[in-house]
């Protein structure tokens, strides 16, 4: 496609966006989209009990119903957002929502532990195509600047509220109805989504050339990044001198060595290492990888200290985790501003020095005796630091990216993304767990809590390395790549 084709495109899919209602309408979706996508993460935590009891799942085997949905979203980020690219982004949106919606048909009606591990490693796909191509939709349809700040804080936003949300719904509709109904919500919420997006969601921009897939370089990407996330997830449950998981990651690492020789010698790559260039996309991919092995750990442990050491149920949690979902909420909103009027490198480094501040106030408290109020404030300034940096890490991955390609740098940013999750928790809980073993009662709570304070000072220490890679990047990563 040429130069003039291209902006005729964009501005066309623009065009057809609308603006007003129509406008309003579209980024309303998408937002929803994301909120979808947040929920789920959140709403089945809730239910696990009742789960493994419902179909009979082990200890050792019930982790599966959460593990399997990371390591399939992780594995196949990167082919979603090229499919993205390729095919459509709003015909991979909707497939998404079809994977989303006929998994958890199955996940509602499971029989057995295989067939809710069948669903969640399905629903895992979905995600792992609809993140992208909501994403990308995102950048394709609001231009570059104050525009897509915007944008990206409102999508944003509603993710935040996904968490929460998935909380509070996951202890009602267990409670009321039983774990099948944390299902078949999205089933619901999908239906309505796929029902929108043929009236809201302009249509893919005609494609004047023939682009090939490169299955070749899809298929070792994916069972590269797959196995990999399967030994960082599964390393710290089965040890990591396990023959499965020493096995994962040597193949994992030939596999995505495969990947690099195939990209560099193919006329039409899966993904074009010369985007590798870009310096405000790779400083967003390694910000938001380094987001979810610090700021991205800290539900789990909050989690942790709630229900196991200071005795909150599920609904009570899942309120406790309203307050820091506003005040994440709420900083992306900041951070589209603070993009907006100073760089995004600007609103990179000012959210980190506040995220880092709240995580090391909510140290002091992190103990058995401490009240919920000794982390209210920890918890707020910590949460608008999150936000700012969420909003404002998405705008340097799609800055001087090409509109083509918009697919493929988003799987890139969210595949690093899920990645740096696994890792971060693999470590910050071999950490905080390493003098746990035989300990019981009080013993055990407070040797819980030491080493939850660790993990959190050793998340905050991560954060403020986070600047260093802020500082590095392009002076204004709204700019495009030269």
């Amino acid at each position: 496609m040429s130069a003039s084709d291209q902006a005729a495109a964009i501005g066309a899919a623009r065009s057809d966006g609308g603006s007003g209602a129509g406008r309003a309408g579209t980024l309303a979706l998408l937002a929803f989209a994301q909120l979808i996508i947040a929920l789920d993460l959140n709403i089945v935590f809730v239910a696990l009990p009742e789960i493994g009891a419902g179909l009979g799942f082990s200890n050792q085997t019930l982790q599966w119903v959460v593990s399997v949905y990371t390591v399939f979203t992780g594995g196949f980020l990167l082919f979603g957002g090229r499919a993205a690219d390729l095919i459509g982004q709003r015909r991979m949106f909707i497939f998404a929502l079809w994977l989303y919606a006929l998994s958890s048909l199955l996940g509602g009606l499971a029989w057995s532990p295989e067939v809710i591990i069948i669903a969640r490693a399905v629903q895992g796909i979905g995600g792992a195509f609809l993140f992208p191509a909501t994403l990308s939709l995102v950048n394709r349809l609001f231009a570059e600047g104050p525009e897509r700040n915007r944008a990206l804080a409102v999508w944003g936003g509603a993710g935040a509220s996904g968490l929460t949300i998935g909380s509070l719904a996951g202890g009602i509709l267990t409670g009321a109805f039983g774990w099948p109904s944390v299902f078949y919500v999205n089933v619901l919420l999908a239906g309505i989504a796929i029902l929108a997006a043929f009236f809201v969601i302009p249509r893919d921009p005609a494609r004047h050339e023939h682009r090939s897939f490169d299955l070749a370089g899809a298929l070792t990407v994916t069972a590269g990044a797959t196995l990999l996330v399967f030994a960082l997830v599964q390393g710290p449950e089965f040890g990591w001198r396990s023959p499965s998981i020493l096995w994962s990651l040597a193949l994992s690492a030939i596999s995505l060595l495969a990947f690099v020789v195939i990209e560099a010698r193919s006329s039409d790559p899966l993904m074009p290492l010369r985007l590798f260039r870009n310096r405000s996309l790779v400083a967003g991919m390694a910000i938001t990888f380094l987001y979810m092995a610090t700021f991205g750990t800290l539900p789990y442990f909050l989690t942790v200290l709630f229900q196991n050491v200071q005795g909150f149920s599920a609904l009570q949690t899942g309120l406790a985790f309203l307050l820091p979902s506003v005040a994440i909420a709420a900083g992306t909103q900041l951070g589209a501003r603070w993009s907006t009027r100073f760089s995004t490198r600007s609103s990179l480094i000012g959210g980190m020095i506040i995220g880092a501040i709240g995580t090391a106030l909510m140290i002091p408290a992190t103990t058995p005796e401490s009240s919920y109020l000794a982390l209210v404030p920890g918890l707020i300034v910590s949460g608008i630091g999150q936000g700012i940096v969420w909003t404002a890490m998405w705008i340097a991955a799609a800055s001087g990216v090409r509109h083509e390609e918009q697919g493929v740098a988003s799987g890139m940013a969210s595949t690093t993304l899920n990645v740096g999750n696994a890792i971060g928790l693999a470590v910050l809980i071999a950490v905080a767990n390493r003098q746990v073993g035989g300990l019981s009662g009080t013993a055990l709570n407070n040797a819980v809590t030491e080493g939850m304070q660790l993990a959190f000072w050793l998340a905050a220490a991560g954060i403020v390395f986070s600047i260093l890679i802020a500082l590095v990047s392009q002076p204004k990563a709204s700019d495009p790549e030269p």
